[in-house]
């Protein structure tokens, strides 16, 4: 039997197995009720606080997709600084609960959504954040602005992103997504618009 090697960090049954190559997560995020460009920059300036944002795609607006009759959605992604699955959780629902998201209808309209996308190769089956994100591989309104922030970007068992949305787009998938020119972060020295240079 070998001794335990103490350069490697002990594994919890609450924490994943470490993922050295995630030098990134990659979270979603969505709005259609309210002042939805305020409440993502919002999102994003809580996330910024909690975790450090690293890039911010453009916004999109975007036809819901499931549930109820509703508004049209914002929506964009983030990259933000490697953390654990449930720290980026928290994280998520901090900037929800500023927003005063309330989950009363499934896919129903709402101030503010985070979802947690990819952890570099993480997979996760905890039924409180599964990775990489279920659905994401389905959703232009996730791979169409991950694809603008991180042109190399793999969504783990399905593949380069840049794929996803060439499929996404002979299928007519992209005909509801409108990039608006309104960036989630000034840019300058208080932030950046756009993707990492």
């Amino acid at each position: 039997m070998t001794a335990p090697n103490p350069a490697e960090p002990a594994v919890t049954p609450d924490a994943p197995v470490p993922d050295r190559s995630a030098r990134h997560a990659v979270l979603a995020l969505g709005s259609n009720l309210g002042d939805r460009l305020a409440l993502l920059r919002a999102a994003v300036a809580s996330l910024d606080t909690r975790l450090g944002v690293l890039a911010c795609s453009p916004v999109y607006e975007t036809a819901p997709v499931g549930g109820p009759e509703q508004d049209d959605y914002l929506n964009a992604v983030v990259l933000v600084a490697s953390a654990g699955p449930r720290e980026l959780l928290a994280a998520a629902h901090a900037a929800e609960a500023a927003a005063h998201r309330v989950r009363q209808v499934r896919w129903g309209p709402r101030t503010l959504d985070v979802d947690v996308i990819a952890l570099g190769s993480v997979r996760s089956d905890d039924p409180e954040i599964i990775l990489p994100h279920p659905r994401a591989h389905l959703r232009a309104f996730v791979c169409v602005p991950w694809l603008d922030v991180e042109p190399a970007a793999i969504l783990p068992g399905h593949g380069p992103v840049a794929d996803l949305v060439a499929r996404m787009t002979q299928d007519g998938e992209l005909a509801d997504l409108r990039r608006l020119p309104a960036p989630l972060r000034p840019a300058g020295p208080a932030g950046f618009a756009g993707a990492p240079a």
